[in-house]
C-alpha cells in the first residue's frame, strides 16, 4: 500500500500539543483561494520551477531526455540545477517508509507531550492508507493528529477514530454560498460531519483561517460561536491570520495567486475575544 506525500516536517510546534513531526499527504477536494500549499491541491507528483533562482544556465536541459519540452518527472534536470530552481512534489511512500521517519523523532514525542499529525491536502482521501499509518502509530505508542477540512463522507471518521487522539478540524466560512464562492464546495456536509464528530467525544480543535474580506467579521465569527455552542464543544478554538509565505509557490506550479491582505495583531485580539 503507498500514498502520495509532498513533505514530511519535523519539529513542528503549531500542528498540536508539544513536538511534532507533520505528514503532507498530496491531493485536496477544496480549493481555497488562500491556500498556502497550492501544490498539495493535485493527486499526483508534479515539477515545480522557481524562476527567481533560476540563472539560465542551461544544466536542466541539458540532462532532460525531453528538451524541457516535455516531463516525464524523470527527475534530472532537478539533480543538476546547481540553485535547486526545480523540484518534484510528491513521492510514493509505503507505510513502513513513513514510520521509519516518524520513529526517528519518537524522543522529542515522549519528552514533549508531541506525536505525529496527518495533513494535507486532505490526508483523509487517501483513507487506507491514513488507516494503517494510524494504526503503526499506536502500535508504537505514538500521539496521533489528523487534520482535515472534513468533506469527506463520515464513514471515513468512523474507521480511524479508534487509532486518533485528536482530530484538528477546519471552518473556513459559516455561510455555505461564500464557502462555495472561495473553497468551490458548500459546506452542508462538513458542517454535519464536525456536529457528529463532536458527539463522539474525541478531542477536537477547530481551526479558523482569517481571511480578510472573506471571514474577518465579528458577524462572521459570532455565527460560527454560536453553531459551535449548540453543538458538544470543542477543546480548543485557533484562529490563524492569513499568511504570504505560499505565494510564490503558485507561479511555480504555473498557477495565479489571488493575493490578500494580512490581517492586524489588533483585528487578531478582537476577534479571538469573541471566543474567550
Amino acid at each position: 500500500m503507498k500514498a502520495t506525500i509532498f513533505d514530511i516536517e519535523r519539529n513542528s510546534y503549531v500542528d498540536g500539543p508539544g513536538i511534532r513531526t507533520t505528514v503532507f499527504f498530496k491531493g485536496c477536494n477544496l480549493r481555497c483561494v488562500w491556500c498556502h500549499n497550492p501544490e498539495s491541491q493535485s493527486p499526483k507528483p508534479q515539477m515545480m520551477f522557481y524562476k527567481n533562482k533560476c540563472t539560465g544556465c542551461g544544466k536542466c536541459k541539458e540532462r532532460c531526455p525531453n528538451n524541457l519540452e516535455k516531463c516525464g518527472l524523470c527527475g534530472k534536470c532537478t539533480l543538476y540545477c546547481p540553485h535547486d530552481a526545480r523540484e518534484i512534489c510528491g513521492k510514493e511512500y509505503t507505510v513502513d517508509e513513513v514510520i521509519r521517519e516518524i520513529l526517528k523523532d519518537k524522543a522529542f514525542y515522549d519528552n514533549s507531550d508531541g506525536g505525529v499529525t496527518f495533513s494535507g491536502g486532505e490526508c483523509m482521501l487517501q483513507i487506507d492508507f491514513l488507516e494503517e499509518i494510524l494504526k503503526e502509530c499506536k502500535k508504537n505508542g505514538i500521539h496521533t493528529a489528523v487534520d482535515t477540512a472534513g468533506y469527506v463522507q463520515f464513514e471515513y471518521f468512523e474507521r480511524i477514530l479508534r487509532f486518533t487522539d485528536l482530530f484538528l478540524y477546519d471552518i473556513k466560512c459559516f455561510d455555505s454560498e461564500k464557502h462555495k464562492q472561495y473553497t468551490g464546495v458548500g459546506n452542508e456536509s462538513i458542517l454535519e460531519n464536525l456536529k457528529r464528530l463532536l458527539t463522539t467525544k474525541k478531542s477536537v480543535w477547530i481551526r479558523i483561517p482569517i481571511i480578510p474580506m472573506v471571514n474577518d467579521t465579528e458577524e462572521e465569527l459570532q455565527k460560527i460561536k454560536s453553531f459551535l455552542e449548540a453543538c458538544q464543544s470543542p477543546k480548543k478554538i485557533e484562529l490563524l491570520p492569513y499568511h504570504a509565505m505560499g505565494e510564490h509557490k503558485y507561479e511555480a506550479i504555473g498557477k495565479e495567486v489571488q493575493m490578500f491582505a494580512v490581517p492586524s495583531e489588533e483585528k487578531m485580539m478582537r476577534l479571538k475575544k469573541i471566543f474567550s
